[in-house]
């Protein structure tokens, strides 16, 4: 099972599929030049497996590829950033206070 991971820029969300299923989905509002990442959800079948992870390090990248920031508002993609701050220059400096560091 190859999972690929997109911008669904329609839906406003970066979606996890796999064999053309969407298995796991953050969503996102645009603020200015932010993304704000709001919600994120896995199908349960596939949670604990790094499914979610790679979604948020997918969507992370693409924001800092297109210079934009994020503003996160989920808890998991928090605590993503917690676990994995190579990605706190992606953060919104107004928003990394959250972070504590």
């Amino acid at each position: 099972m190859e999972t690929q991971y997109k911008d669904n820029v329609e839906k406003q969300r970066y979606e996890a599929v796999i064999e053309n299923k969407v298995v796991a989905f953050a969503e996102y509002r645009p603020v200015a030049n932010n993304l704000m990442l709001t919600h994120t959800e896995v199908n349960p079948d596939l949670e604990g497996k790094g499914v979610g992870g790679e979604l948020i390090k997918f969507a992370l990248t693409d924001i800092r590829s297109k210079n934009l920031s994020a503003i996160p508002m989920c808890p998991f993609v928090k605590s993503y950033i917690k676990r994995h701050q190579e990605y706190l220059d992606v953060v919104n400096p107004e928003h990394r206070h959250i972070f504590n560091l």
